[in-house]
């Protein structure tokens, strides 16, 4: 790694913070804009798919799930790899790998192939998400960590702001050496993200120790504090083992209430383009632009609101309200028509990652260690099975019904479901308490 002569004086933990967030934010956003750019272009491909290869709604949505599927049987092995070996070499690895199976989704023949590579596609990019959840809750004390986590999934937002036009773009280049448009798509998205690859290898300290633009004395204090806190949060909560976690209330309700959210996630993400195809004759890059309005606000949601998650009834409340935001903005979707239906979809997006974050900074007050580690990776796997769900009851649900929008009550449905659990949510070291009550 560039070696950076570290200051004399030891900074403030706000000034340490800031300083942090400009070091390794960027290669994480850069990831992660990466991985979400790979794993939902399909979105745009969708109806060209099916003209192509003949590939049905239904087929399409259990293509798109079967992604989650490995990727959740994935998740914990790759995060308990990561905590040995630490997350430099391991971010790299999922990088490399998923990128050149990603390029590879250009060669899918049919219903069949399609499935393999989602498949393979999940295999190889696990680990990358809940790993970088434990990453950050080696660099920030949990009163900074929703708001670290928010700015990290500002790569989701970008990813989808940038990608949907990108994407109807490429698929104009139909033809072109004897491609078709997605299968461009899918090269000219894929291989970038074995470059950046390189750029993790090179520029990202597992932990602030190795970290050469801070002092050793202001690592070895963030450690300790770090440490402290996670000790004393598994200590509250009598989580010492993996098995301990499925005894743990509180962290089967963040698996429930996050089940629920990815459902809203994925379904927006890979059904998106399609809904807006039936707005107007548009173009493909048309429908890129409109899609990307919706990730501008998600955008907004992610630096906006995790800022304020600073205590547990804070966060309770913000979980609260930004679920029943996803229930109005799917539920306007449903039944307002173009204008109303995308002021919707903006509605949901804007608070998909002002949500996520924070729902990420309760196992952290929990768990510890090697713990810690497993248990957000059992966070992750557990509730992106409803990334699965979701993608695959709407494509079902439209070759059912003949309608795009029928799915969408579903999704509603759950969030629901979502927003009662997050009543009774608590951070490690409160007391029970069942609903956000004011002190």
């Amino acid at each position: 790694m560039s070696v950076v002569s570290a200051p004399t004086k030891m900074r403030t933990p706000k000034e340490i913070n800031g300083v942090i967030l400009r070091r390794v934010m960027p290669i994480l956003i850069g990831a992660y804009i990466m991985a979400f750019l790979d794993r939902t272009n399909i979105g745009m491909a969708k109806d060209r798919l099916e003209i192509d290869l003949g590939i049905s709604a239904t087929a399409y949505g259990i293509g798109a799930g079967l992604f989650f599927l490995t990727y959740a049987l994935s998740e914990i092995p790759s995060n308990l790899i990561m905590h040995k070996v630490g997350a430099r070499f391991w971010i790299m690895r999922i990088m490399i790998t998923w990128g050149i199976i990603s390029a590879c989704m250009a060669f899918v023949q049919g219903e069949w192939s399609f499935y393999i590579m989602r498949m393979l596609l999940g295999v190889a990019e696990a680990g990358l998400f809940p790993g970088v959840m434990y990453f950050l809750t080696q660099w920030f004390v949990v009163k900074d960590r929703a708001k670290a986590n928010g700015m990290f999934l500002l790569g989701v937002s970008i990813a989808n702001i940038v990608g949907a036009p990108l994407g109807g773009l490429l698929l104009t280049m139909d033809g072109f050496g004897g491609l078709h448009g997605w299968q461009w798509m899918f090269i000219i998205e894929g291989l970038p993200a074995c470059l950046l690859a390189y750029v993790v290898w090179k520029k990202l300290p597992d932990r602030p120790t190795q970290a050469s633009f801070l002092t050793p004395e202001e690592a070895t204090d963030l450690e300790a504090r770090i440490a402290a806190e996670e000790k004393a949060g598994a200590e509250a909560s009598g989580n010492h083992r993996l098995r301990d976690i499925l005894k743990d209330k509180q962290i089967l309700l963040v698996v429930g209430i996050y089940f629920t959210h990815q459902i809203a996630v994925y379904a927006l993400s890979y059904f998106l383009p399609s809904i807006i195809g039936t707005y107007g004759k548009l173009n493909p890059l048309q429908i890129g632009l409109l899609t990307a309005i919706p990730w501008i606000f998600s955008a907004a949601g992610a630096l906006l609101i995790p800022r304020f998650a600073t205590d547990g009834r804070r966060s309770r409340l913000l979980v609260t309200g930004t679920m029943i935001g996803i229930v109005s903005g799917f539920a306007l979707g449903a039944v307002g028509g173009p204008v109303l239906g995308m002021i919707g979809f903006c509605l949901a997006a804007f608070n998909f990652f002002a949500l996520q974050p924070i729902l990420f900074t309760y196992p952290a007050t929990r768990l510890t260690g090697a713990t810690l580690a497993g248990g957000i990776a059992f966070v992750n796997t557990i509730g992106l099975c409803g990334g699965f769900l979701g993608p695959y009851v709407m494509g079902m649900m439209q070759d059912t019904t003949g309608s795009k929008l029928s799915g969408l009550w579903f999704i509603v449905g759950m969030c629901i479901i979502g927003a009662l659990l997050s009543l009774m949510l608590k951070r490690g070291t409160e007391k029970p308490q069942l609903a956000p009550v004011a002190h």
